[in-house]
């Protein structure tokens, strides 16, 4: 939140305790988001390409359709540059 510059090799790693459905919303964000939603098997469960800030007060819940344990946001864009997929695995280290 109120970040308004994101380096392209950064990101924003959530971290739950459980494997559940977790929505996330844009208050407070700058910046468009590609936001990517792990499994605890380490599989791209949903993808949200593109998510934009809320227009003032108004705020929309981007829900994915299965669950996952880890939440990554990095720019928009990246998704498609670095050619992420639904199914695709992504290591996460010193996790």
């Amino acid at each position: 939140m109120y970040i308004e510059h994101l380096d392209e090799n950064k990101g924003m790693l959530f971290i739950f305790d459980e494997e559940n459905i977790y929505p996330f919303w844009m208050k407070n964000t700058l910046i468009p988001l590609d936001m990517i939603w792990i499994s605890k098997n380490n599989e791209v469960v949903f993808i949200e390409k593109n998510a934009l800030p809320c227009q003032e007060n108004i705020c929309y819940n981007i829900e994915p359709n299965r669950p996952a344990i880890y939440m990554l946001e990095i720019n928009a864009g990246m998704v498609d540059k670095m050619g992420i997929s639904l199914g695709d695995l992504i290591i996460l280290k010193n996790i």
